[in-house]
């Protein structure tokens, strides 16, 4: 039976196979674990190190690992439980909902784009079929990368972040007739016609387990769910996706396409994004080991050897993908700035166009050479791709010769025209929930105020409403100027993006340096980072919930409101100081983690290094501090330098968790 990636199915399993197996993933893991962390270090995609995994150990370069059945069926499980969170993202409201970006750009660009590189991969001798993958390869672009970057960048909901979201939506939507070619490439040689059955299987047994799925799905998770057990939930997770893919490959199908089909009935339950945080860390270990199986495929020599063909098939890639997506955004209406932003996004090869080649080497649909070449250049088009998403707005004022100004264009000059009569107004930076109130509680007291946010649906219903909401980035000066920053009173960021928040800060001090700044986070993280950038007050939410409660609480035990009032007002003035610190447990949460200072307890044993000593000859180091010793069950705080320890005393140290290693290690044993 063919799988996915077009690799012979073993017929049966060898009795060696469990310590090959073992061997293979202890190679690949350990291997993974060195290249992937340098390329973090490096802030480069893992999927590239992942790649760069492949290489190394696979046939062409040091040869620990062959390419055989065991690889390639950890790479088919990787493409499997791809396909299923592809289907978890999928919704058809979404698509109708914006079916001129996705059915009208999305569409244009995959057929035109197969339809161009196809026809060039024949021309070149490439056979129909091969050719036919060729051109699939080319119209994919990275999801991964794109989106990861568009997020950091908060680009996702502009209008080139949406057209390039929208593109590639129906691009993952696409993979799936050409896995089904793929799968058929077997029976290529009885012509067109064989090459048409599996298609029309695959929309049959598509659409019966689609049907079939909506009517169980909802009340078996419910049932699952009903236990109030995660493990039992996660297990059924995992069973759906396996066994969606083991009906379909038993129909003669690709397995990824009845996983795409469980992913797409899941997602438009209540439970999909329980599902999703279940299986996402198997797929995304699995889906590295099929990038390093992809990687393998890769042969050194004939890199060497082509290179000057695989830097000009790279620039045909940028190019060509780039020409193309722009063209057909404007055709369908976008403005030239937008469609070049998003033609820059889009202006790379992708992990399913990696996955055809690779299909169509291993299937001998692809001569070898020109397999190498267009492999090795949509990896090198993958690597560009961050730096051509990042800096995508730059690139375009280079190209068009455009200033920053007239690049933001019609935002900045709308938000101007209205708001130029406004003096000593408030500017609002992110109108969901908490803008608006602080908006409600202006109004009620009749300041002015205009509010920036980048949810073009929420702008359009506010608009529709009377409120002065405009769609607009707060980090581009162009668009602060545009609201009136050098004639506000105040700036009041909202949002929870506190990089953005830094970005905002620093440029609305600059441009008028006697703005009151009032910035909002969920947690004391960048705290220290917004004040130096000019913020006039910092509000976390956490601690200040947590004071709050903490007052309400004191009052209701009798201590006066005005002594209250005064302890909160002296820890406000501090910074939150006696709130920012915490005993960590094993088991805490993102958000915790995110805490650097720290408190960590330290007892001295009879034989401690710090035991006899005072404090003031121990150095700990920077970056520590003696909170308070324990003693005798009697908690002295901050002990003078002159303190002598004894043993069995406690140490309470505040301060980084690699500061306080190295402090314990210290009190222990007296040395580093």
């Amino acid at each position: 039976m063919p799988n996915t990636m077009g690799f012979p199915q073993p017929s049966g399993m060898p009795a060696h196979m469990p310590h090959d197996l073992f061997a293979s993933l202890l190679i690949l893991l350990s291997t993974a674990v060195v290249v992937v962390w340098v390329f973090r270090r490096l802030h480069l995609s893992p999927i590239l190190g992942y790649l760069v995994v492949g290489a190394l150990v696979g046939p062409h370069g040091f040869g620990w690992l062959p390419d055989n059945e065991q690889t390639r069926f950890l790479a088919e499980l990787g493409v499997v439980f791809l396909m299923f969170t592809v289907g978890l993202e999928f919704t058809l409201p979404e698509l109708l909902a914006n079916r001129r970006l996705v059915l009208g750009l999305g569409a244009s660009e995959v057929l035109a784009g197969t339809a161009l590189a196809g026809i060039i991969a024949w021309w070149l001798g490439i056979p129909p079929l091969g050719a036919v993958l060729v051109g699939g390869a080319f119209a994919m672009s990275s999801t991964a990368i794109v989106i990861r970057q568009l997020a950091e960048q908060m680009e996702l909901q502009t209008r080139h972040g949406r057209a390039a979201v929208a593109v590639l939506l129906l691009q993952d939507l696409a993979t799936l007739p050409f896995l089904i070619l793929l799968a058929s490439a077997p029976q290529a040689d009885a012509g067109g016609l064989a090459l048409a059955l599996p298609l029309l299987k695959g929309a049959v047994v598509f659409t019966v387990l689609y049907l079939a799925g909506r009517w169980l799905a909802r009340p078996l998770l419910h049932w699952v769910a009903s236990a109030h057990s995660n493990e039992l939930f996660m297990l059924f997770a995992l069973l759906i996706v396996v066994a969606s893919a083991g009906m379909v490959h038993m129909a003669g199908l690709s397995p990824p396409l009845g996983a795409f089909l469980a992913g797409m009935v899941l997602g438009e339950t209540e439970f999909r994004h329980q599902v999703e945080a279940d299986v996402r860390p198997f797929q995304e270990v699995l889906l590295g080991l099929f990038f390093a199986t992809v990687g393998m495929l890769l042969d050194t020599s004939q890199i060497l050897t082509h290179g000057i063909w695989i830097l000009l098939t790279t620039l045909g890639i940028v190019l060509g993908k780039g020409v193309l997506v722009a063209a057909l955004a404007r055709i369908v209406g976008e403005r030239p700035l937008v469609s070049l932003r998003a033609a820059l996004c889009l202006a790379q090869g992708g992990e399913f166009g990696l996955l055809l080649v690779a299909g169509g080497l291993q299937g001998g649909l692809i001569p070898e050479p020109m397999g190498q070449i267009l492999l090795a250049a949509l990896i090198l088009s993958m690597a560009l791709a961050p730096l051509l998403v990042r800096f995508n707005d730059r690139l375009v004022r280079w190209l068009t010769g455009l200033s920053e100004d007239a690049a933001a264009g019609g935002p900045s000059r709308l938000i101007a025209q209205e708001t130029q009569a406004l003096r000593g107004h408030v500017i609002i930076v992110g109108f969901a929930r908490i803008g608006q109130n602080v908006a409600t509680l202006l109004q009620e007291d009749s300041f002015d105020f205009v509010a920036l946010d980048l949810d073009p649906t929420r702008v359009r219903e506010a608009r529709e409403m009377g409120q002065p909401l405009y769609y607009g980035d707060a980090t581009r000066e162009p668009i602060l100027r545009a609201a009136g920053i050098g004639r506000a009173r105040a700036l009041v960021i909202t949002h929870d993006r506190p990089r953005a928040a830094v970005r905002t800060v620093a440029l609305a001090r600059r441009l008028n340096p006697d703005l009151v700044i009032l910035v909002r986070t969920r947690d004391d993280t960048y705290l220290a980072e917004l004040l130096d950038a000019g913020a006039t007050e910092v509000l976390p939410e956490g601690l200040e919930a947590s004071l709050l409660l903490g007052a309400q609480l004191l009052v209701l035990l009798g201590r006066p409101e005005s002594e209250v009032a005064e302890r909160v007002a002296a820890i406000r003035a501090d910074r939150y100081h006696l709130l920012r610190e915490f005993i960590h447990g094993a088991e805490e949460g993102e958000e915790e983690q995110r805490y650097r200072v720290r408190l960590h307890a330290v007892a001295l044993p009879r034989h401690a290094y710090a035991v006899g000593r005072r404090l003031a000859e121990l150095d700990l180091g920077e970056g520590v501090e003696v909170n308070a010793v324990r003693r005798a069950g009697i908690t002295v705080p901050a002990p003078t330098a002159e303190a002598r320890l004894r043993e069995g005393d406690v140490v309470l140290l505040r301060g980084r968790p690699e500061a306080l290693e190295r402090a314990e290690t210290i009190l222990l044993t007296g040395s580093p």
